[in-house]
Formats: C-alpha cells, sequence, structure tokens
C-alpha cells in the first residue's frame, strides 16, 4: 500500500464500487416498479427487437381473428337466409302438388305461389350484412369474386368467400325487385311471380334450387376453413404472447432478491468509503 495523500486510490476504487452497487438496485427498483425487464432498448437490444417483431404479429393475428369472427357472422346471415329461402321453395312444391288435386282451388294456389315468391324475391334483394348485400352481385354485393378476408398476419394470408357465385350473377327477376342474380335463378322466381291457374303444373323451380343447395354446401366449407383458422390464430397469439411475456416481463421474485442483494451491497459501500475516506489521515503521524 502507498502513502499517496493526493489521490486516494482505494476511496476512488470504493466510490466506483458503490456507483455500480445503486445502478443495479435502480434498475432492479424500476424493474419491480414496471413488472417489466426491458424498460429501454439498451437493457436488451435484441431481446427488445424480437419482442416487438412479436407484439406487431400478435395484434395483426388479433386482428385478423376478428376478421374471421365477421366472415362467420357474415355467411351465419347468408345461410340463414337461404335456408328460409330452400324452405319456401318446399312450400312451393308442396301448392304444386295440391294443384295437381281435381278439386283444388288452383286460382288460390296460383296466389299462394305468387305470394311465395315474392318474399323470396325480397329475401334476394334485401339480405344485408353491414350494408353489404349477401345474395346478389354487382356493386355491394357478393358474385363470383365474393369477399377477401385477411386471416393471418401476414398481408398474403387471405380467404376469398366466394358463395355468391351460385345466387349472382347479371340476370334480373321479373316482376320482382332482385337485380344481378344468376340466369336461371332469374327464370324460375319470374316464372313462380308469374304463375297462373293453368301454369303451375309447368312451374320448374329445380335450377334454383340447386343454386341454394350449391350455396349452402359452400357456405358450410367456408365455416369449416374459418373454424381452423380460428383455431389456429388462438393458439399462435397464446404462443406468441407468451414469448413476449418472457422477452419483456420482469421476474419480479428474482428483481425483488436482485434489489435486496443491491441494497445491502450500496449500504456496506457506503460505510466502506467512509473509512476509505479517512484513510489518508495515517500520514499526520509520521509527521507529528
Amino acid at each position: 500500500m502507498g502513502f499517496q495523500i493526493n489521490t486516494n486510490i482505494g476511496a476512488l476504487k470504493a466510490y466506483n464500487a458503490l456507483s455500480s452497487l445503486n445502478s443495479r438496485t435502480q434498475k432492479a427498483q424500476l424493474r419491480l416498479a414496471t413488472q417489466k425487464r426491458i424498460n429501454s432498448v439498451a437493457d436488451d437490444t435484441s431481446g427488445f427487437n424480437v419482442g416487438k417483431s412479436l407484439d406487431q404479429k400478435v395484434k395483426l393475428m388479433q386482428a385478423a381473428q376478428g376478421n374471421v369472427g365477421s366472415a362467420k357472422d357474415m355467411l351465419a346471415t347468408a345461410e340463414s337466409q337461404l335456408i328460409s329461402i330452400k324452405d319456401m321453395l318446399t312450400q312451393i312444391r308442396a301448392k304444386k302438388a295440391d294443384a295437381s288435386n281435381p278439386a283444388a282451388d288452383k286460382a288460390a294456389i296460383a296466389n299462394d305461389i305468387k305470394s311465395i315468391a315474392l318474399e323470396i324475391d325480397s329475401a334476394i334483394a334485401t339480405t344485408k350484412f353491414n350494408d353489404t348485400n349477401l345474395l346478389m352481385s354487382g356493386s355491394g354485393g357478393t358474385g363470383a369474386t365474393g369477399f377477401v378476408f385477411q386471416t393471418g398476419a401476414a398481408a398474403g394470408d387471405t380467404l376469398a368467400v366466394n358463395y355468391g357465385e351460385y345466387i349472382g350473377g347479371s340476370g334480373s327477376v321479373t316482376g320482382g325487385s332482385a337485380t344481378n342474380v344468376q340466369a336461371d335463378v332469374a327464370t324460375d322466381l319470374s316464372a313462380a311471380i308469374a304463375v297462373t291457374s293453368t301454369t303451375i303444373a309447368a312451374l320448374d323451380i329445380d335450377d334454383f334450387e340447386t343454386a341454394v343447395d350449391n350455396a349452402l354446401g359452400s357456405i358450410g366449407n367456408y365455416v369449416q376453413r374459418l373454424d381452423a383458422k380460428d383455431d389456429f390464430l388462438t393458439s399462435a397469439i397464446a404462443n406468441s404472447q407468451a414469448s413476449v411475456s418472457r422477452l419483456f416481463d420482469a421476474d419480479m421474485a428474482l428483481e425483488q432478491l436482485n434489489a435486496t442483494k443491491s441494497s445491502i451491497g450500496s449500504q456496506a459501500a457506503t460505510s466502506m468509503l467512509a473509512q476509505l475516506n479517512f484513510a489518508p489521515q495515517a500520514i499526520l503521524q509520521l509527521l507529528g
């Protein structure tokens, strides 16, 4: 040990140790206060970048999951109306069968069929989801191109829902309000609206019913796919959030231990710094 008094080397070293301990104490206490392991990029640069990238993907997947939910809601709306239309087509078939009875009032039956056909026409023209027509093509409606939903984190993760290609087209229903529907659908529905007691027997709605069946089958397939995507997104979001948590969330028990250890060390270093500050006074005994 030297006897320099102009520069107290021991005290400087103790000061540096105390400064380091205070820094570790403050870092541990900040993590306890924020519950975050990374409070600035400098805490873990690579971890910060990876965590923020994962966090962004989580938000995108959550938005995609919302899109999947909206798509299923939209399909449920279309499905409900198409089932109703199929039921009404069954009623028309039943009325047609009733008309085969020689004693039946065919004029009354024709009026019933016309009434049912007009309700079907109204259903096609007015079935909407958030002001978007679901059973007609053209502006604001579905058709061969359908709807496109982003169902994943990447912009290219999309699903085109085009069940409407079986119903939508370029035809119009004569005597009704539905436009932009398939020609065979328009033909069958127009004939039902214009039916008379003498044309009941010739009424044919097979093509229309086939179109409805195809649309319902397509909707069922899309719902199955959307369910699978929903399950995947739920799992992917949970796993990504777990990874983000490991990177950003503080281990509270460990940080409490670090804060306590650094605090005790800081107190000891403060005491030693005080003693080392007085160490050069020993030189006075040589000068006495």
